[in-house]
């Protein structure tokens, strides 16, 4: 019996260890989302010299998700892997080149990157808002 008990606690302590394992930052999509929206505005930027990106807007954003992940328990080595990481730039990079074809934006030609951005501004989407038009 008491070797019974003993498997229950032992089990019932190890089980909120495992419970509290962090998703990678790739899936909390509230860190996810916005650091995609100042990747594609960058992007935008770099492609279009009739938009600059809100230098500014994005250092705070990117600020502020830095915080919001210290928050939700991740420690700045594991945001700077993640930020660091080949794969996952590789892998918002194709996000991102998959989305702005989605939109009609080529890389061939630069003026769909600027009708593209301008879009984003007057929508002020989250990517809109991170640029601005000159």
């Amino acid at each position: 019996m008491r070797a019974l008990i003993a498997a229950v606690l032992s089990a019932s302590v190890a089980l909120p260890a495992a419970a509290l394992a962090k998703p990678s930052l790739r899936e909390v999509q509230e860190i996810e989302d916005p650091l995609f929206a100042v990747a594609v505005a960058k992007e935008v930027s770099d492609h279009c010299d009739r938009i600059s990106p809100r230098y500014l807007k994005g250092l705070g954003e990117l600020r502020r998700l830095k915080a919001r992940a210290n928050e939700l328990g991740y420690s700045d080595a594991e945001i700077r892997a993640y930020i660091d990481s080949d794969a996952e730039k590789a892998r918002m990079r194709a996000k991102g080149e998959k989305l702005l074809a989605q939109n009609g934006v080529s890389y061939e030609q630069p003026e769909t990157f600027c009708a593209y951005g301008r879009a984003e501004i007057e929508k002020k989407s989250a990517i809109g808002v991170l640029l601005r038009a000159k």
